[in-house]
């Protein structure tokens, strides 16, 4: 999803995955698009980690959060800290956009995040949410 960002005009974009592995696989394939260093960072974090890391150090707002994680993940635990971090982690016209499985009914308000939008995707779903 960063390198469809990426290709659509976005300044900058920031990969957080826990496999290093994965990362190595991201940095390759911006490598090969060349896509400059300047427009990109890869972190190898766990998503709570890398969150908490950007409120202590005060880092700027991310104007869109597109969390993926596998499937099997709490959900709640990572948008409640989001929601609760509101004002240091999403700007105030940004989104959070969520891919979780059908089955996954996530809740339609989360701490100052209000879900405008879900798209169906076969088994998988994206719920837009929105700062409220």
């Amino acid at each position: 999803m960063g390198i469809e960002a990426l290709s659509r005009g976005a300044e900058h974009v920031t990969f957080v995955d826990l496999s290093r592995k994965i990362c190595t696989l991201i940095e390759g394939n911006l490598a090969a698009l060349k896509i400059e260093d300047d427009e990109f960072d890869v972190v190898s974090s766990d998503q709570s980690k890398f969150l908490r890391r950007a409120v202590k150090t005060q880092a700027e707002p991310f104007d869109v959060i597109f969390f993926d994680p596998p499937y099997a993940t709490d959900y709640e635990v990572v948008l409640d800290y989001v929601g609760e971090h509101l004002e240091q982690l999403v700007s105030k016209d940004g989104l959070v956009i969520v891919e979780h499985q059908k089955k996954k009914e996530l809740k339609p308000e989360i701490s100052g995040l209000r879900r405008y939008r879900v798209l169906k995707q076969g088994e998988s779903v994206l719920s837009f949410y929105e700062v409220t």
